[in-house]
């Protein structure tokens, strides 16, 4: 299917932004449900120069880096609650004296995406799960060395525009079209599409994105039909490598005894991994996995 010209979603983040960790599975749905017709990137905003001269006066984080990590994973762990992605609290020490912003994992995805797209939104999905999901300190260059081997990219080329300069300018330019949008809080979302643009603020369920891409779309657009068999499961699973099972319970609609019975089945054949991670787990595909039950691996 080609489209000359796919709607766009630009999402304003940050790295370790957990309501845009809670957007990961509505952003998979809709690359899912409306392949190459849509178009999803992201602007890095940065979310904390320096939590000592931060204060988000609604959740009480701000100040103290150690009192700060406190306030900051239990706000997570209650976010995690309604996104439904998973949070881990043992060792959880985001910020610290020497570590105090987000800013480096802005700078990360830009040094990423001066190599490849592909590969810094690769590079964006792990510091998300590392910062979520396995309590990492992804401010640290070291873990966001190793993050970046992980996907892949030129290690080399990823130092040197961290330490030239190079990936904090590009973020700076990402910091303008956030003050031009005015944009004052993450996740928020650009939809263009033509001439035809509109700023969503805060997060946004599947049911919002749906009606914009269809009034914008004017019909041509259109949501495609996706199955719920074991094997459309594991191709899910498959495209991404890794997914949590809110990710699978969003796309394919299912209720979360029906997703889970799937993937204990895909388990039992040999075709997925469960990993535990904080208050959840990863579902990982089995690369070399072979034909067995009702599935047959890739």
């Amino acid at each position: 299917m080609e489209h000359k010209t796919p709607l766009e979603i630009i999402e304003f983040t940050d790295p370790v932004c957990t309501w845009c960790w809670g957007s990961e599975p509505v952003l998979r749905k809709l690359q899912t449900h409306y392949k190459d017709q849509v178009r999803i990137s992201f602007v890095m905003g940065g979310l904390v120069e320096d939590i000592t001269e931060f204060y988000d006066d609604w959740n009480h984080i701000g100040g103290d880096p150690d009192a700060s990590n406190q306030a900051i994973v239990s706000h997570w762990l209650e976010a995690s609650q309604r996104h439904g992605m998973p949070v881990r609290s043992e060792g959880f020490a985001l910020f610290s004296k020497e570590y105090p912003s987000t800013y480096p994992q802005n700078i990360a995805y830009k040094a990423a995406q001066m190599e490849s797209e592909m590969l810094a939104h690769h590079l964006m999905r792990r510091m998300r799960e590392a910062s979520a999901a396995e309590a990492k300190q992804t401010s640290r260059m070291e873990v966001l060395v190793e993050l970046a081997s992980e996907v892949g990219l030129d290690i080399a080329k990823f130092i040197e525009r961290m330490s030239d300069g190079s990936a904090e300018k590009a973020f700076k330019e990402d910091q303008k079209l956030v003050s031009h949008y005015a944009i004052t809080g993450f996740p928020s979302f650009l939809i263009r599409y033509g001439n035809k643009k509109l700023v969503l603020r805060g997060y946004q369920k599947y049911s919002a994105f749906k009606s914009v891409i269809k009034m914008f779309g004017g019909g041509h657009i259109k949501e495609i039909g996706v199955g719920k068999t074991p094997e459309d499961v594991l191709d899910f699973i498959a495209y991404y490598g890794r997914v949590t099972p809110k990710e699978i319970e969003e796309t394919f609609e299912f209720q979360k005894e029906v997703a889970h019975a799937i993937v204990e089945t895909l388990r039992k054949d040999g075709l997925v991994k469960i990993t535990p991670v904080g208050n959840g787990h990863f579902i990982d595909f089995v690369e070399e996995a072979s034909c067995s039950g009702n599935v047959c691996g890739m």
